[in-house]
């Protein structure tokens, strides 16, 4: 690791196990034809460039410089940053092994996050013009927030509002859970419309009892939250949040966000504000939930944070030191959605069957992944659960029909 690298912090305890071991499971690349990474870098990425192309009036050079990274990605090499990028330096750190290379080539963790980087560059998110910190993906967003599917989910919790704790919680726990389905990054590749159903139907593991005795009622504790999507995903984050703090189970939750825009639904503070005005100016049971978390953000029992590690192609292993504090002195850290699952056990060809609990080891603190299956990545089955899945025949690492929710302590 270089020392530029290092800065991001480096990882304590190295294991045999660990994500951040070189002897560990091989990195997953993208250069097997018909392979999950083949697809995205193939076909995702593609259509995203054309989706975000007719998002927006881009003038003449956001759309040159659109047409040559798809020509990039589909057939010619990795080429670093242009001269003048404020993170020039750093991303030829990142990539020194892989620029001049296929996109398939690299590491997917890797050629994911840095395609985003480009496609920001290219479209002059970064730049000093009018388009300077204009969210590429906002009217994705946007659309999804204002959906009919957000407002039938909206009208539901009042069915949810006098119902005991528990049953409550459990409920809210699965909403936020099944949230991870609305992934638009995940719909450019599956082609399901806008309205279609975010419904996990099968959880392959499931440590729920585990996540609710650490956080007793009344337990003084600290939670953190490591949001993915926005929109569909981040509202019902949000009213799980509210029973956390509503209900006792933590007297503060920080809620970490990204930093820029990335993996086109990824949450913002803007798409935090945007989810939080959604829910005040709901009706019923959604409208008291939304006056409650803009209250417990003004006295600070709600907090957002953010950090440039979120948008950084590697994985929690190497996170830097403050992060590793944050998240050492919270009580327990829930890690949302199928990217942060990856940075969490490492994105590696992994056997199903490796223990989730070793593999975590590492964090500083205990851990919660709540997480859609929509990578080829998972860890922590038993072996009978795994014959059955495998036995299917369904696409089921993939296909976001399945979830889990796995927790160490």
């Amino acid at each position: 690791m270089s020392e530029k690298r290092r800065a991001w912090g480096t990882m304590a305890a190295k294991t045999s196990r660990v994500p951040g071991d070189e002897t560990a499971a091989p990195v997953i690349l993208s250069n097997e034809p018909g392979s999950f990474a083949w697809g995205v870098l193939t076909r995702r990425h593609s259509a995203l460039i054309q989706q975000v192309r007719d998002a927006f009036p881009y003038g003449r050079r956001q759309h040159e410089a659109l047409d040559a990274l798809l020509d990039e990605i589909t057939n010619g090499v990795i080429e670093p940053l242009a001269p003048g990028e404020h993170d020039r330096e750093h991303w030829a750190d990142l990539g020194q092994e892989y620029f001049g290379r296929s996109w398939y080539g690299a590491p997917f963790l890797w050629a994911e996050s840095y395609f985003y980087r480009r496609l920001l560059g290219a479209v002059g998110y970064f730049g000093s013009g009018p388009w300077q910190g204009v969210d590429p993906f906002a009217p994705f967003k946007r659309a999804e927030l204002r959906g009919e599917a957000v407002e039938e989910e909206l009208r539901a919790l009042d069915a949810l509002a006098n119902v005991p704790a528990d049953v409550r919680a459990a409920a809210l726990l699965h909403a936020s859970l099944r949230g991870n389905r609305a992934d638009l990054g995940f719909r450019v590749s599956a082609g399901e419309p806008a309205g279609g159903d975010a419904t996990a139907s099968a959880l392959v593991a499931d440590d729920s009892a585990l996540l609710w005795q650490l956080l007793p009622v009344g337990g003084s504790s600290t939670v953190a939250v490591v949001a993915d999507n926005a929109g569909r995903e981040l509202i019902p984050d949000l009213i799980l949040i509210d029973h956390l703090l509503e209900q006792r189970h933590a007297d503060q939750v920080v809620l970490h966000l990204k930093p820029y825009p990335y993996y086109v639904s990824d949450a913002m503070t803007a798409d935090a504000v945007d989810c939080l005005r959604r829910l005040t100016e709901s009706p019923g049971e959604a409208g008291a939930i939304g006056g409650r978390l803009w209250k417990a953000m003004a006295a600070g029992s709600l907090e957002v944070r953010t950090h440039p590690f979120f948008c950084a192609p590697l994985p929690y292993g190497e996170m830097p030191e403050d992060l590793r504090g944050e998240f050492g002195s919270a009580t327990l850290t829930i890690l949302k959605g199928d990217l942060n699952y990856r940075r969490l056990v490492g994105d590696r060809q992994w056997d199903a069957t490796e223990a989730f609990a070793g593999l975590t080891a590492y964090f500083p603190g205990a851990v919660a992944a709540l997480r859609t299956l929509k990578s080829d990545v998972v860890v922590g089955l038993e072996q009978e659960a795994l014959d059955a899945l495998e036995r299917s025949e369904a696409a089921w690492r993939t296909s976001g029909t399945h979830a889990l929710i796995q927790v160490r302590r």
